[in-house]
């Protein structure tokens, strides 16, 4: 299993979203990349333009953003569209 690192704007976007029930599906995203961050389904994107960056999405609007930094993960985001 690998280290999770959580950057000050996912724990900002983090504040928010736990408010509302993709809280869950986050939770089970954050799991699911923790013990393999290449796992399909669900499916992911890498982000043309960043080096070891990929995406999943949550829902329509929502995408959970990390990167890969070595053995630890980098969350980035979890509230908008690549913002």
């Amino acid at each position: 299993m690998r280290n999770v690192i959580y950057t000050k704007q996912f724990c900002k976007d983090w504040r928010k979203a736990r408010k509302t029930p993709l809280a869950r599906t986050i939770e089970k995203l954050v799991a699911l990349i923790q013990n393999n961050p290449f796992q399909n389904p669900p499916p992911y994107e890498k982000l043309r333009g960043y080096e070891h960056t990929y995406s999943r999405r949550i829902n329509e609007q929502h995408r959970l953003l990390y990167s890969l930094k070595g053995e630890d993960i980098l969350l980035e985001g979890c509230w908008g569209h690549y913002e």
